[in-house]
């Protein structure tokens, strides 16, 4: 029950259907010691605002207009629930006389209420709608956050990629250094051996080029010197002495021979290799 109505009015009101309002702290109330859940109905008044709280059934109930919904009240409760209005600046009446038959009185005199969940003021319930739009809201920044994070998350796989890629090519320059190291200390192993075995006669280096004119040339002296010396008797040829120095500069020269076609072939096998990780860094 809601009006901006006058007591007086609302007096006037209840007379027709033979009700009276009685002003539940008045001293004439209070002398009659009456305890409230014996009540039937009260009227509650706070400036313009006027609600009511009922029993019906065997239950009270608060049916203030600005609630969601009627509020269940236990008959301990009751008391106290009346004071606090008093504390809150209501004026409190107390609705004496039969009250006519309603749906809900003749309903709840079968059944009992329990109310699990307390009703909301309506105000409360709109700040709480509003407060949920808020978080959807929020949620929804948090998914399209999380949409641009995963942009962020495709930039940074094909930076691992390019990664990945750039530790490849170090991987094959660090095999080519290896290889070159250890041709070299192959080539060092070589030369120590020869060194051993022949003292060192020149610290030149012939290419293979250089090493083939060499040949040529020493197959032409030989093939002069067989032609310009005559032909022997047919019983047993004479062959030339040979000294020991001839021996050792034939030895030498035979020495640098081979000395300067491994060293022509390293070469070759380095340019060999050189070329074929340029050709995988291409690809």
């Amino acid at each position: 029950m809601e009006s901006i109505f006058h007591e007086k009015v609302i007096s006037n009101a209840l007379k027709v259907w033979g009700l009276e309002l009685i002003l539940f702290n008045s001293p004439e109330y209070q002398r009659l010691r009456i305890d409230p859940i014996n009540e039937r109905s009260f009227i509650c008044n706070y400036k313009e605002h006027w609600f009511t709280v009922r029993k019906l059934g065997k239950q009270w109930f608060n049916l203030n207009s600005l609630l969601t919904g009627p509020e269940l009240i236990s008959d301990t409760y009751l008391a106290l629930f009346l004071a606090q209005l008093q504390q809150e600046g209501y004026s409190i009446f107390v609705v004496k006389g039969d009250l006519p038959d309603c749906e809900a009185d003749q309903l709840l005199q079968m059944i009992r209420v329990q109310q699990m969940h307390r009703p909301k003021l309506i105000g409360e319930e709109l700040a709480q709608l509003k407060e949920q739009r808020v978080q959807k809201t929020d949620l929804e920044r948090v998914l399209e956050a999380n949409d641009g994070s995963g942009m962020l998350d495709e930039d940074e796989e094909d930076l691992q990629r390019a990664l990945a890629l750039s530790r490849q090519e170090i991987d094959m320059e660090d095999e080519e250094a290896d290889l070159r190291r250890a041709i070299q200390l192959s080539m060092q192993g070589t030369s120590r051996n020869i060194s051993q075995d022949i003292p060192q006669t020149s610290g030149t280096h012939l290419t293979s080029e250089e090493l083939r004119k060499r040949r040529e040339a020493y197959f032409e002296k030989q093939q002069q010197q067989q032609q310009q010396d005559p032909p022997g008797p047919l019983t047993q040829p004479c062959e030339k002495p040979t000294t020991s120095s001839e021996a050792l500069s034939s030895e030498l020269g035979d020495a640098m021979s081979e000395e300067d076609m491994l060293q022509a072939a390293v070469t070759m096998s380095l340019e060999t290799v050189r070329n074929n990780f340029k050709t995988e860094g291409k690809k």
